[in-house]
């Protein structure tokens, strides 16, 4: 990764406050006001595992291998996890009350953009000696550990990864003349592919398709094709936007052609994310990036193709999203709460659990396993995670600016596709980014 996260992770970010809630947590009741130095040190590396009943939040989206996890603990652990699976859309509501009211699980995840606000704010307990009490802690994904790290101290472990990936219905191109087993190598030849779907003209099948109303979305999938051609979204702190490059244009317009072509299915300029990849795994879109976390489920339907995000002129990249994971402020079970974390990083829980169902594993030494050596679908995934323009953004307004519905992004998107591409109104839309990330 090219960012230097060391000492980044600095100040009070403003991820929660801004969806208008304030955690407060010197004055909060109820929880004692835990503070960020808070430590969960354990009196051994695995924890303990006694027979206790831990309880465990995480968002929708990961409920497929949050379920997996588990399952697989509770079968051979004596501490026993309950799971609760929050609709995403409430998710960041959910934590922030509990947070308030001294009310948070023992566990919890955190999608990982929003982990620096929520460590910063003294939501999870100091892990800083058990992670680096385990035997693997240099496999596990830095940037994942970078993002819940705040002033020197560590709080959270990779729960689950995410990759964005370019994944294309093999299928659909076989019928429009294309090499079904190479997908884009270019943002031109992206746009081509797409184009080249269009063109079956059949029914209720379009050539891309993409959340136009889904600044998240679009975070996750069009910042790796800047990364992919060498060049980066942001400043390194995190406080401009240098989202109106000419290689960023060039991502625009091709998204403005393809619009002005037909190719984008419809329904793409309203979608805000909750189906904006239904399109794709039911057969009906050619080309598009893609959740990674998916192609254990799209491959049930459709016979997919996967590479990296190509850049402007090549290259290939991702945006590594996913969830962290660490104890709440509120546990006071941070002993056997550790031991589900140290599990978590265990070969069993990555291998046997998360490769096994298709998920990339949170450490670096266990990406050539029996699974990807079975799919090199999988291997393509887990060798994209690993390469030098793949990245974890940070910026300490990172919801203010991107994901939140409105967000100056989410109207630069829609300025520049759905509207008459003009680098006057991009200039005004970059520059309202920039004040949303120096808040």
């Amino acid at each position: 990764m090219s960012y230097n996260w060391t000492g980044r992770l600095r100040g009070t970010l403003a991820a929660v406050a801004a969806t208008g809630l304030v955690l407060g947590l010197a004055a909060c009741g109820g929880g004692g006001g835990a503070s960020a130095s808070q430590s969960a040190t354990v009196t051994s590396p695995e924890g303990t595992d006694d027979g206790a009943t831990l309880t465990l939040w995480t968002r929708a989206p990961l409920e497929l291998q949050a379920k997996a996890l588990v399952e697989a603990y509770n079968s051979s652990h004596e501490n026993q996890v309950e799971l609760t699976v929050v609709p995403n859309d409430d998710y960041v509501t959910k934590v922030g009350a509990a947070a308030g009211s001294g009310g948070l699980p023992d566990l919890f995840a955190a999608d990982i953009v929003y982990t620096p606000n929520w460590t910063s704010q003294g939501l999870f307990k100091d892990i800083t000696t058990n992670i680096d009490a385990l035997p693997e802690a240099d496999t596990i994904n830095q940037g994942h550990l970078s993002a819940g790290t705040y002033e020197d101290a560590e709080y959270v472990l990779p729960f689950v990864l995410d990759l964005s990936v370019m994944m294309w219905n093999k299928d659909l191109y076989r019928e429009a003349g294309l090499d079904p087993e190479k997908g884009p190598t270019t943002v031109e030849e992206f746009k081509e592919q797409a184009l080249a779907v269009q063109g079956l003209n059949k029914a209720d099948t379009y050539g891309t398709y993409f959340g136009g109303n889904c600044g998240g979305c679009n975070v996750f999938t069009w910042f790796p094709m800047v990364w992919a051609s060498g060049e980066d979204v942001m400043n390194e702190d995190g406080t401009e936007s240098l989202l109106n490059s000419d290689t960023a244009q060039q991502v625009y317009a091709t998204w403005n052609e393809l619009n002005t072509a037909g190719a984008i299915a419809p329904g793409a300029q309203d979608e805000t994310g909750a189906t904006w990849t239904a399109g794709f795994q039911n057969g009906q879109v050619g080309v598009m990036p893609y959740p990674a976390t998916l192609l254990s489920t799209v491959s049930k339907t459709v016979d997919v193709g996967v590479a990296p995000i190509p850049g402007v002129d090549g290259g290939g990249s991702t945006f590594i999203g996913g969830d962290g994971i660490g104890i709440s402020k509120d546990s006071t079970q941070s002993d056997q709460a550790w031991n589900f974390l140290s599990w978590l990083m265990s070969d069993e829980a990555q291998v046997d659990v998360l490769a096994a169902n298709g998920t990339t594993p949170s450490r670096s030494d266990l990406a050539d396993n029996q699974y990807s050596q079975a799919d090199p679908r999988l291997a393509t995934i887990n060798e994209i995670a690993s390469a030098a323009d793949s990245k974890t953004p940070y910026a300490p307004n990172f919801q203010t600016a991107f994901n939140a519905a409105g967000s100056p992004w989410l109207t630069l998107i829609r300025d520049q596709v759905y509207g008459t591409p003009d680098a006057a109104k991009l200039e005004t839309d970059n520059d309202a980014i920039t004040a949303a990330l120096a808040g």
